[in-house]
């Protein structure tokens, strides 16, 4: 591993231990040359995820789309950023738990909305408007409606 402070590969370990989500480790790492520390964290390595995008191209996953798209919808709502991990975190592992090659889009955007929905109604709101592509007030109304009902 390169010392990311002066770029020497003569680093070493000096403590590991499972991440918050144990789901990884996280390791305190010590480069010899300069001294300083650093922290790594090492994931198991999923088999890669197709997304099917709304007009049938596809691309590889990408949490920090999925990651962007929550940050927008939850901006100025009083939503912790563990908040936000978690969220994704949790729509994460539904997906790769699925063992799919092969995901529609929609299928993410519906647990994202799902999840929002519970957070918080202004991002949940905010989120599906893009989601769901309101053309006219209407629509937004009618969402709006279910999401009283």
């Amino acid at each position: 591993m390169k010392c990311p402070f002066c770029s020497s590969e003569n680093t070493r370990v000096i403590d590991s231990r499972p991440a918050d989500d144990n789901n990884s480790i996280r390791r305190r790492r010590l480069c010899d040359d300069c001294g300083k520390r650093f922290t790594t964290y090492e994931k198991v390595e999923t088999i890669p995820l197709i997304i099917i995008k709304k007009d049938n191209n596809r691309e590889q996953y990408d949490r920090a789309k999925i990651e962007g798209g929550v940050l927008r919808a939850c901006h100025k709502r009083p939503i912790s950023a563990q908040q936000i991990t978690k969220l994704v975190d949790d729509v994460e592992v539904e997906l790769f738990n699925r063992e799919e090659k092969e995901i529609p889009s929609t299928l993410i955007g519906e647990l994202l909305m799902d999840r929002l929905k519970d957070l918080d109604a202004v991002a949940y709101v905010r989120f599906a408007s893009v989601y769901r592509e309101f053309k006219d007030v209407n629509t937004f109304m009618n969402e709006l409606k279910k999401m009283l009902e």
